[in-house]
């Protein structure tokens, strides 16, 4: 009996939109496997990693038959992957086993029971629905999420915080170092929501959300955050903790600013940086009436200047940054002109955009 029935291209897109959390190698074997449901003229894709699950519903054709299991899902990935685009393939469940065929290919694989596929247990009770277009929430996470930490022993820093409050939505991001802070407006008010959600979650929200138009619901309850788009409902674990007041962070009275083109800052930044030791990745700015000057060195006395003119009338400061984070910053924005903001060679840098408050960018500085 055939249950599935769809081009290469159809099946492939719906399994690869489910199979990102799915890990090669799990201490529970169906982990590894994707929960296949299929009823009447649909059919609905779950895949868990215990702390993230993913489902969706889509429209695959085939004959009117029911049937649930579940099956290794980078493999059946790895075999549509090599089939062409336009080809019809068929699934059939049979016993213990699931038969994929394609053209004059037939493959025979392994299933595991469907009732032992360990669902999330989704949360009691969650907030209010609300929702942003998915390019919003696209672009906010792809603004902060590279300043998130990685295997930080300090866990609540090993994502983003989402502070939903009226009708702002603000993410944040720190690893200690550096942070970051983009903010949009809702169309709705909603009550003040705060959640941390984890890096894995994060990564795979950007892999998943669109450019298209389209919205994305959200709802956060006190362990839990769901996500609802494109068909998609995705269903997270949060990280528990205290993330740091953002705010004490955020410098709010450098009295030395100067606008200048971000491209012409990144460019100068990226030549500079390879002359930086490997260890430490630092360069020196100075910042004087009319000039910037960027300089770096290494263990093997190599050094390197570049020089950019400024429009800028404030004091003389020497300050040194790791450079990665000053690139990654100017990387993950895409505004012709940036705005950088100064104390003292020893005080935090705040990067804004001119005339926008919607996103504020802050690094320590570090001593060279």
């Amino acid at each position: 009996m055939i249950v599935l029935k769809a081009t290469q291209d159809k099946v492939l897109a719906v399994l690869q939109s489910v199979a990102g959390i799915v890990e090669r190698r799990h201490t529970l074997p169906i982990l590894a496997n994707v929960l296949i449901r299929k009823t009447a003229g649909s059919v609905q894709l779950t895949t868990s990693d215990l702390e993230i699950q993913i489902r969706t519903t889509a429209d695959l054709g085939g004959d009117v038959g029911n049937f649930t299991t579940t099956v290794g899902a980078r493999k059946l990935i790895d075999i549509l992957r090599t089939m062409p685009s336009d080809q019809t393939v068929s699934l059939e469940s049979n016993a213990n086993k699931l038969i994929l065929k394609g053209g004059k290919s037939k493959f025979t694989l392994q299933t595991l029971p469907a009732e032992d596929f360990p669902l999330v247990q989704e949360a009691a009770s969650f907030g209010p629905v609300f929702s942003v277009p998915q390019k919003t929430l696209k672009d906010l996470l792809n603004q902060v999420s590279f300043a998130m930490a990685v295997h930080d022993i300090r866990y609540y820093l090993n994502g983003i915080l989402f502070v939903a409050e009226g009708k702002q939505l603000s993410l944040v991001a720190t690893d200690g170092h550096r942070l970051a802070f983009a903010n949009a407006t809702l169309d709705v008010e909603v009550p003040r929501q705060e959640v941390i959600l984890p890096r894995k979650t994060v990564l795979e929200m950007q892999r998943l959300l669109s450019d298209k138009e389209g919205a994305i619901e959200m709802q956060f309850a006190s362990n839990q955050a769901k996500f609802s788009f494109d068909g998609m409902e995705f269903v997270t674990k949060l990280v528990e903790g205290k993330f740091p007041d953002y705010n004490r962070v955020i410098p709010k009275n450098h009295k030395n600013t100067v606008t200048l083109g971000r491209a012409p800052l990144l460019a100068s930044l990226q030549r500079t940086a390879i002359l930086t030791s490997e260890k430490f990745k630092g360069v020196r700015l100075n910042i004087e009436p009319g000039t910037l000057r960027v300089a770096s060195n290494n263990a093997e006395q190599e050094e390197a200047v570049d020089e950019l003119d400024i429009d800028y009338g404030g004091d003389s400061i020497e300050i040194g940054f790791n450079v990665t984070y000053l690139i990654d910053a100017l990387t993950n924005m895409d505004q012709e002109m940036v705005k950088l903001e100064l104390a003292d060679s020893n005080s935090s840098a705040l990067f804004t955009i001119p005339e926008n408050s919607t996103f504020k960018y802050v690094v320590m500085p570090m001593r060279i």
